[in-house]
């Protein structure tokens, strides 16, 4: 499927320069400006009064996306017409500027099924802006949150288990934590590696947003589809998307010496083997950030399982344990040879 899919691909980057910008799109004025709109209405992002995005935008998938309180996300893209994102050596997309990301939260029966956030990310000329709009209870705009809100969410889990909770749309700074690269904001979920288009290789204008295909020689699997991929590979693409964009030698977590990338050599920095160097008490007395054989005495599952705030890993972006995403490391852990190799 996916040899089909760059194929595909590269036909429509062939025909580029005869595709037909759409019509309508975005506002790209509000985009482009240093203001914060009150209101997400004023982009031009969806049809008037509903949560219908317009079809200028280009909709993606990811194959193992964040786990957010088992949340449903809507994603999508936005490049100016006259601009194309490029893949960096690294398999990371290089958005323009004056490009945007979009990326919406629900769960099915809340909010009359409708989504409960909207976070935008905006390619500004001073940088990535990160802003989140709360929809409103009519569900025809959503209005900013600039210094974030806990929202009451009651949703079903996949094992049948009820959740009320108060979910967290991050604040500003709080955006920052998980999308710093360096220092500076930056994208985190659409990478070559993992994003998924093919969906939408068909729209006659797919070209007009990539100057190459954006896909990967060594893709993500899906992290619950045994099909997708070995159960090392889906543990370490659980890892990279959960816990990546934090733990590497530029993110937030650079301290720790924890790095939890796909592209990282499995290994005592990937927590095999790795004693505590910045976990404080989130160790829970134990040696080893992954014990191999012994998930019960691997702080990383003690994390995971945590929702204490002086414990629980991610430190944002969940109030419920992803159960079965401790499951697939549990079962990772347990199967790995007691000498880690």
């Amino acid at each position: 499927m996916r040899r089909i899919a760059a194929a595909l691909a590269a036909a429509l980057l062939c025909a580029s320069g005869a595709v037909a910008v759409p019509e309508a799109g975005p506002n790209q004025a509000a985009i482009d400006g240093d203001a914060m709109p009150r209101k997400l209405s004023e982009f031009g992002i969806f049809r008037a009064g509903t949560s219908e995005p317009v079809d200028a935008l280009l909709g993606y998938t990811l194959h193992t996306p964040l786990f957010s309180d088992y949340a449903q996300k809507q994603r999508l893209i936005w490049v100016p017409p006259g601009k194309q994102a490029t893949l960096s050596d690294d398999g990371h997309i290089d958005f323009p500027v004056g490009s945007m990301i979009v990326k919406s939260f629900g769960w099915p029966g809340q909010n009359g099924g409708r989504p409960v956030e909207t976070r935008l990310l905006l390619h500004r000329a001073d940088g990535w802006t990160a802003l989140p709009y709360i929809w409103d209870a009519d569900g025809k705009d959503a209005t900013l949150a600039i210094a974030g809100r806990r929202v009451p969410v009651t949703f079903k889990a996949p094992d049948g288990a009820m959740h009320s909770i108060p979910y967290a749309v991050p604040n500003k700074n709080q955006c920052k934590e998980c999308h710093s690269k360096a220092g500076e904001i930056v994208p985190i979920g659409p990478k070559a590696a993992n994003i998924n288009f093919e969906n939408a290789l068909d729209r006659h204008d797919f070209a007009r947003f990539f100057a190459e295909p954006p896909i990967s020689a060594d893709p993500m699997p899906q992290w619950d589809d045994p099909a997708s991929g070995t159960l090392e590979r889906r543990a370490r693409a659980y890892l990279d998307v959960n816990c990546g964009h934090c733990h590497n030698p530029q993110g937030s977590a650079s301290n720790s010496g924890l790095f939890l990338r796909w592209t990282d050599p499995k290994g005592v920095s990937l927590g095999i083997g790795k004693r505590p160097t910045a976990a404080g008490r989130g160790s829970g007395g134990m040696e080893f950030a992954i014990k191999p054989g012994d998930p019960d005495h691997s702080f990383l599952i003690y994390r995971l399982e945590s929702l204490d705030p002086g414990i629980a890993m991610p430190e944002l972006g969940r109030s419920t344990v992803h159960r079965e995403g401790v499951a697939l490391l549990r079962q990772w852990i347990a199967q790995m040879p007691k000498d880690g190799h």
